[in-house]
């Protein structure tokens, strides 16, 4: 492993966005999205074909900014002392094709996986959907790890649609964001609706927002809310 694709131009940089990347699996662990040692938080280097992500099977406690690796947007490692996430080619394949994204994130989140499970999208019954998912939350198909078969499963599946999640079936979350901290926000709140919604289904049946309703809601959201 190598730091010879890293120039010294681009060295504070890559710094930076390890520190950020270390920093925000807090959060994994803060929400309780994650345990033991699951899930990963990446981010796109700026003004770099680089990635900084989470390596492999290492516990929160004992994640530091220099223990980040460094890929290539192909998945090959060019710096760090330690292996990557296995999840590594499925990451790198979304920021090849999404170019949009400047940030993923992947959890083992209970409430939402267990809809992962059921192969089953969560329906938008809830104003806080249509504020941050802009409606469902899919369901993208299965794929087995190691390879970027996940990746292509995400960016299918989220092509086209406004939410920033997706349940990949049989396996857990996948958010994406305009930034690293907007994607781990996405995966935060995905937990949280999904929690809300099983919670209202043992108690009767859902009931739908209008789709027009959820146009409105999701463009105040996105466009006038909070601090401008």
């Amino acid at each position: 492993m190598t730091s010879g694709a890293i120039t010294d131009s681009l060295s504070d940089t890559v710094a930076r966005v390890r520190e950020e990347v270390c920093r925000l699996h807090e959060q994994l662990t803060r929400w309780e999205l994650v345990t033991w040692t699951s899930g990963n938080v990446s981010a796109r280097v700026p003004g770099a074909e680089l990635m900084v992500i989470k390596p492999s099977g290492v516990s929160y406690d004992d994640l530091t900014p220099e223990s980040m690796v460094v890929t290539t947007l192909d998945g090959d490692v060019v710096d760090g002392t330690r292996s990557p996430s296995s999840d590594t080619d499925a990451h790198a394949y979304v920021y090849r094709h999404m170019p949009q994204v400047n940030g993923v994130v992947h959890t083992h989140s209970p409430y939402a996986t267990a809809w992962a499970a059921r192969d089953e999208a969560i329906p938008c019954v809830l104003t806080a959907m249509a504020d941050e998912f802009g409606g469902e939350i899919p369901v993208g198909p299965f794929a087995l790890i190691g390879g970027d078969d996940i990746g292509r499963g995400i960016v299918a599946t989220l092509t086209g649609h406004r939410s920033p999640a997706v349940l990949m079936r049989n396996h857990g979350v996948f958010t994406v964001g305009a930034s690293a901290r907007a994607a781990v926000k996405a995966a935060v709140m995905c937990e949280d609706v999904a929690r809300t919604v099983h919670i209202a289904r043992t108690g009767g049946s859902l009931v739908p927002i209008e789709q027009r309703h959820v146009d409105a809601l999701y463009e105040r959201y996105q466009n006038a809310y909070g601090q401008r």
